[in-house]
């Protein structure tokens, strides 16, 4: 079968396409037939050993998977040959068929796509651990979603919205945050061209912002910080930027600020019986039609190294997926 391996760290152009023996599923396990493979941000970290997980060499790149079980062993629980299913697993989904633990999958609902199935558990389960769980974020509250038209971004403006919040999302373009009215933002702010703080409290006219999430960080972080209200919240998602900041913790003690990191990897492993409860939720929103990812492209898995690079260079709007 074929297989997507960073076989040495470096750039997307250094991945390859390889035949690999086809797996075998152990006890407990089940093989599953891939359809369809998300692609995050921390993808083009990990493949030149700057994530803060260094899965070891050769690895696939790809952490959520969407597709059909093909075998299950014995202890594989409820799945059975033909069921569609959807999975986390860190890294190792890009390629054709994966053996997965049972206890991993979970059952796609009716009327949701593979490339949605796959685009949904990273970025929706990032974004509702940080609104829900983190800044504990309330309705009527004003949210400032940054990079809100790449995959986080975007499930934070939907989710916000469900929760009842004044959305406003930020962008580099105004073609994103066209994207990103389409999405159901309330306000947006091009902080390619205009200053961001000063924008900020023009929307809300002077009264600040209750939480900022950040998936971006570099420059814009402390003028984000900056805006918020007393009691504000601010969540720190990533950095895409490529620049970790320095925040000013005076204004953290003057305003009574709270700054909250999320690792939604690691909140999985430490808080299963939570996420498997937010996981819920989510896939039961996508089934009702209130959250729908977007795909900005599916390319074939030849075309990794394109779909890697579009990401890096912030080109995105929504969620890439590979199909095998």
């Amino acid at each position: 079968m074929k297989a997507l391996m960073c076989t040495k760290l470096g750039a997307p152009a250094d991945l390859e396409l390889v035949e690999i023996p086809g797996p075998v599923a152990a006890p407990g396990e089940a093989v599953v037939s891939v359809k369809a493979i998300g692609l995050n941000f921390y993808d083009t970290l990990a493949i030149q050993g700057k994530y803060q997980v260094r899965p070891d060499l050769p690895f696939s790149p790809g952490g959520e998977i969407a597709g059909r079980v093909e075998q299950v062993s014995e202890g594989a629980g409820r799945f059975k040959a033909g069921d569609r299913v959807m999975a986390y697993i860190g890294f190792g989904g890009a390629r054709e068929k994966i053996a997965i633990a049972a206890d991993k999958l979970i059952a796609i609902p009716p009327g949701l796509a593979d490339e949605a199935a796959a685009a949904l558990t990273v970025t929706y389960g990032t974004a509702f651990h940080a609104l829900k769980d983190r800044a504990r974020l309330k309705p009527g509250e004003t949210l400032v979603v940054l990079g809100a038209a790449g995959g986080v971004g975007q499930a934070a403006v939907e989710i916000g919205k469900l929760m009842g919040a004044r959305v406003i999302a930020g962008a580099s373009s105004d073609d994103k945050l066209a994207f990103c009215r389409s999405l159901g933002a309330d306000a947006v702010v091009n902080y390619g061209t205009n200053h961001l703080r000063e924008a900020l409290r023009g929307l809300t006219q002077g009264a600040g912002i209750d939480v900022i999430y950040d998936p971006v960080g570099g420059a814009l972080s402390e003028p984000a910080l900056r805006s918020l209200a007393w009691g504000g919240r601010y969540l720190v998602i990533g950095f895409a930027a490529g620049e970790i900041p320095r925040l000013p913790l005076n204004l953290v003690l003057l305003k009574g600020l709270d700054v909250l990191g999320v690792f939604w990897g690691v909140h999985t492993e430490k808080e299963p019986e939570l996420h498997r409860a937010n996981l819920a939720r989510l896939l039961a929103w996508a089934a009702e039609g209130k959250i729908r990812p977007r795909i900005h492209r599916a390319y074939r898995l030849a075309d990794a190294p394109a779909a890697l690079a579009a990401i890096s260079g912030r080109e995105v709007k929504g969620k890439v997926v590979l199909v095998p």
